[in-house]
C-alpha cells in the first residue's frame, strides 16, 4: 500500500513538473506537501488547506488565448477540492463593504477570454480577497502588460501567488478559518530557445490604486526568499544568477 501510494505521488509530481502551463523549467516547488494540486487546461495551482488560497498559480498567455469576447464572472467553489479546504461564494459576502476587497483572480480571466476554458478562472481556488485599489490599479496594469507581450507573438509564462507577512483583514462572513494575503508576487518570463528573460514584482495589499507597477519590480531571488518557493526549479545553475538575481530582464517589454 505504501509503495503504491509513493508511486502515485511520484507520478503526480512528475505530471505537475511537466504541466503545459509551466515552462520547461518546471512548476514551482517548496509549497506544503499537504497542498491540493489542481491542474486545468489553462493553469495549474497549489491550494493551501490552511490559508484556503493557492500558494502559487502558473499559466501561459499566448496570442491565441487573449482578446476574446467579454466574459461573465460567476463564482464557484472548486469541485476538485474538499469543501473544508476552500472557500465558497457566501464567504465573500460583505467583503467589499467592510474590508474593501474584490474577488481577485490569480490567473486573470482576460488572459484566457478567447478559450473554451475561460470560466475555469472563476473557481474560488483561483481567487483571493484582494484590495480594490490594488486589484483595479497596479495589479491589472501588470496583467495588461503581460497580454501586450503576448500580442507581439511570444508566449508569456507567469507564476503568481500570495505573501503572508502581516495581518491584513478577515472576511466578515466566512465560516471557514482562512488567512488573507498581505501582498502578492508575479513573475513573468519568456523562453525563446534557451534564452530566458524574466521580471518579478511584489505588490502590497496596501498599494495605492495609482501606483506604477514598474516601481514594484524586484529580483526573483527576493520573491523566492519571501515566499519560500523555488519558482523555476529546473533552471540550469549557469543561468540562475543572471535570470533570478537581476532586475529588468523583461522590463522594457512590459512597458517599464
Amino acid at each position: 500500500m505504501k509503495i503504491a501510494l509513493l508511486l502515485l505521488l511520484t507520478a503526480s509530481s512528475a505530471a505537475i513538473a511537466n504541466s503545459s502551463s509551466c515552462s520547461n523549467y518546471g512548476c514551482p516547488t517548496g509549497a506544503s506537501s499537504t497542498n491540493d494540486i489542481v491542474e486545468r487546461p489553462i493553469y495549474v495551482l497549489s491550494n493551501n488547506r490552511k490559508t484556503k488560497f493557492a500558494d502559487w498559480a502558473a499559466y501561459k498567455v499566448t496570442p491565441k488565448t487573449i482578446d476574446g469576447p467579454s466574459r461573465s464572472r460567476t463564482w464557484k467553489a472548486d469541485p476538485k477540492i474538499y469543501s473544508r479546504y476552500t472557500l465558497e461564494p457566501n464567504d465573500y459576502q460583505d467583503a467589499w463593504a467592510t474590508i474593501q476587497t474584490d474577488r481577485g483572480h490569480q490567473v486573470p480571466l482576460a488572459s484566457f477570454s478567447n478559450t473554451d476554458h475561460w470560466s475555469d478562472t472563476n473557481y474560488l481556488s483561483n481567487i483571493t480577497p484582494q484590495s480594490s485599489n490594488l486589484n483595479q490599479g497596479p495589479w491589472v496594469q501588470l496583467e495588461n502588460a503581460v497580454r501586450s507581450v503576448a500580442r507581439t507573438g511570444d508566449n508569456a509564462y507567469v507564476v503568481t501567488g500570495p505573501l503572508y507577512e502581516y495581518y491584513f483583514a478577515t472576511l466578515p462572513q466566512a465560516n471557514e478559518a482562512h488567512t488573507i494575503p498581505s501582498g502578492y508576487f508575479k513573475v513573468v518570463f519568456t523562453v525563446i530557445g534557451s534564452n530566458v528573460k524574466a521580471s518579478a514584482f511584489i505588490m502590497e495589499q496596501t498599494s495605492s490604486r495609482y501606483l506604477d507597477f514598474c516601481r514594484t519590480e524586484v529580483t526573483i531571488d527576493e520573491v523566492e526568499a519571501r515566499s519560500g518557493l523555488n519558482l523555476l526549479p529546473s533552471l540550469p545553475s549557469y543561468q540562475a544568477t543572471d535570470v533570478e538575481g537581476n532586475i529588468g530582464g523583461l522590463s522594457s517589454r512590459l512597458g517599464c
